[in-house]
């Protein structure tokens, strides 16, 4: 285990190049590495499988209520608009917690994947209606960030006018900059709007759901747990679609099945969920008191972030060989324990039907730059493509 006590950085440009290289050098600290999260802003990540489980599994030592944190951190630092405290299932423990995600998983029920499957198809149909005709699309910019937030918009009833705020609002927050503040408010504004006619009409939606839910939610506590949803829901879910189709397009083991069918895709993004999780870094725990962890000695109210992506690493199945493999039971890319997704099922049915949509509407699709060229985006939190540029046959209207 090494001595050096400097926090690593995990965010920025470098980080998002090449974050493995980061979490290999962070390993020499043990299971808990001494990071940096924003300037100034330090934290301890979760490198060691078995010490997320842990971590993870373990309500009695460890807390998710954030507000003794926030207190030492700059009250306009950008990592609040993500870590900051809010009356959500995210950041709440025992009963409360429970109360909060009944009603997200109670409303997530309510989604037939058959209805869902259908929903995606129609999307992904007039997305590629737009971009098929120009034999250039950008994957992400065009279709793994439109796609499931005009799904969303189906669930929760969003006027199709907000989409594009949505979109921004959550993928600017996530990238947690200085715009991230802006972006979430604007958000908000979004729902708010939303649960206030609600409450006055409602209608059959999940907005209507999370309103009439037995729990009895106030105004505050239904549009945190919508805005909860729809980030939690919409920025992991681009990104898997993305980073699945950048495999496909790339990895010499699918080359010549990249149009083979469901299990293609499914495989694709199986090995995504291991080695280049949507979400890299997150579920953030707060010790109760001060503690000894896996070797290392921890205060009372230290930020603590799970990196799934490094923990993955160490359980993930042998990629090397012509031989494709699965695992999906074990990876950490769903996290773990009372505060895993509620929404695997759901995300996992919209990326491999996205997949399956576009694969199947142009089957010629190929990079336009060497892979080395793609851009990541910068941020502690997520693993994340800039863009995806492909060209392919036009296809006429």
């Amino acid at each position: 285990m090494t001595t050096e006590t400097r926090p690593t950085p995990i965010y920025g440009p470098v980080f998002a190049a090449d974050p493995h290289l980061v979490y290999d050098r962070l390993r020499r600290h043990g299971a808990v590495a001494p990071v940096e999260v924003a300037p100034g802003v330090e934290g301890l990540l979760v490198t060691d499988y078995q010490a997320a489980l842990d971590l993870l599994r373990d309500t009695d030592t460890f807390s998710k209520d954030s507000r003794a944190w926030q207190r030492t951190v700059p009250p306009d630092s950008p990592l609040l608009v993500v870590l900051g405290y809010r009356p959500t299932a995210l950041f709440s423990d025992g009963e409360v917690h429970d109360r909060y995600r009944a009603v997200i998983t109670d409303g997530l029920r309510l989604l037939e994947p058959h209805v869902l499957q259908r929903r995606v198809g129609e999307v992904a149909h007039r997305l590629i209606d737009r971009f098929e005709a120009a034999g250039t699309a950008d994957l992400i910019a065009e279709y793994a960030r439109q796609l499931p937030v005009f799904v969303f918009n189906t669930w929760f009833g969003v006027p199709e006018e907000h989409s594009d705020r949505l979109v921004a609002g959550i993928s600017k927050m996530i990238e947690s900059t200085e715009k991230a503040v802006a972006a979430y408010g604007d958000l908000l504004a979004v729902v708010t709007e939303m649960v206030a006619d609600r409450r006055r009409r409602p209608r059959h939606d999940l907005t209507s759901w999370f309103v009439t839910h037995p729990a009895g939610l106030d105004n505050d506590e239904v549009i945190r747990q919508i805005t909860l949803t729809m980030i939690a829901g919409h920025e992991p879910t681009t990104n898997l679609i993305g980073n699945a189709l950048l495999r496909l397009l790339t990895d010499e083991r699918y080359a010549g099945s990249l149009f083979g069918g469901a299990m293609t895709a499914y495989q694709a993004i199986d090995e995504v969920l291991w080695h280049e999780p949507p979400l890299a870094n997150l579920s953030a725990h707060y010790p109760r008191y001060d503690i000894t962890f896996h070797g290392r000695e921890i205060k009372a109210g230290t930020l603590m972030l799970v990196s799934y992506a490094a923990a993955n690493n160490q359980a993930a199945p042998p990629t090397d060989g012509a031989e494709l493999r699965s695992g999906e039971s074990a990876h950490l890319a769903w996290a773990a324990g009372p505060h895993a997704c509620p929404a695997r099922d759901p995300a996992l049915l919209i990326a491999i039907s996205a997949i399956e949509q576009l694969t199947s509407r142009l089957s010629d699709l190929e990079l336009t730059l060497p892979t080395q060229d793609l851009l990541w985006r910068p941020g502690p939190f997520h693993r994340a493509l800039v863009n995806l540029p492909v060209r392919f046959a036009p296809v006429a209207s």
